[in-house]
């Protein structure tokens, strides 16, 4: 399976919960914790496939929009 990267080089990281790639360390000295921007996940999961967290991202959409 290829490596995907965004822009600058860095690894293809997706929210686990939202699908968002908006994901970010909560600390670079804790390197395994990471906290979503859009939905506010915090932890050590997270997606690198870019389809998965797209199916991710419509489910979560779309459970926004029945709310």
């Amino acid at each position: 399976m290829p490596v995907i990267l965004h822009k600058g080089g860095r690894l293809a990281r997706y929210c686990p919960k939202c699908g968002s790639a908006r994901i970010k360390w909560v600390l670079p000295q804790i390197w395994s914790i990471y906290n979503c921007m859009e939905c506010g996940y915090r932890g050590s999961l997270i997606i690198d496939d870019k389809k998965l967290a797209e199916k991710i991202r419509q489910k979560f959409l779309k459970s926004l929009k029945n709310k």
